[in-house]
């Protein structure tokens, strides 16, 4: 087995998604209230850039009801190829659609990728993250491509499982640092500064 350090960017996706799935849906969804508890605290009442998760991803629809509920003004990503991501804003789980990649996402209208800038929080899916703020996605670029276009004062958040916040993860010159990490476990812990 390749040693932490050494792993590829592929290596460690196939690694997390495959403990994904072996994750209990009683743990899974535990974890995913945990994650709503602390993104609520985290929201206060600005905007908020959340997802739908797909699969196992840590987190729940619950977590957007939640938002909304509070009256967090919640926008959801649109991938639309190639640049960045655009985004819609959610108001409730009927009126999300069926999109690309499997994804579920709000129907038109969508907002420009600038969108991004209102928010206070963006949470991003995340296979893993590193304590230097490294994050690990599926691999297309979406939000590499859409995170510099965020508030200067934004917190990037990063939404993994307890065992996916890792020392170190390989990095790429266009990958976008986050500057949190949501875990169900350790709640929100801020990550190291770019270098």
């Amino acid at each position: 087995m390749t040693a932490p350090q050494h792993r590829t960017k592929n290596e460690w996706r196939e690694r997390i998604l495959a403990e994904r799935r072996a994750v209990d849906a009683v743990v899974r969804a535990a974890e995913a209230l945990a994650v709503t508890e602390t993104a609520l605290a985290l929201a206060g009442s600005g905007t908020v850039c959340a997802f739908v998760p797909v699969g196992t991803e840590p987190g729940s629809t619950e977590l957007l009801v939640s938002l909304r509920a509070a009256g967090v003004r919640v926008l959801l990503p649109v991938a639309r190829e190639p640049g960045p991501l655009h985004w819609a804003t959610f108001e409730s789980l009927e009126t999300l659609v069926p999109a690309r990649f499997g994804l579920r996402e709000p129907a038109p209208p969508h907002l420009p990728p600038r969108a991004v800038a209102d928010a206070a929080v963006v949470l991003v899916p995340a296979l893993a993250v590193d304590r230097r703020g490294v994050r690990l996605g599926r691999g297309a670029g979406f939000y590499d491509r859409t995170l510099s276009l965020a508030g200067p004062n934004a917190k990037l958040v990063a939404v993994v499982r307890d065992t996916e916040l890792v020392d170190v993860l390989p990095e790429d010159p266009h990958d976008v640092r986050m500057g949190w990490a949501l875990t169900p476990g350790g709640g929100l812990q801020q990550l190291g500064r770019p270098s």
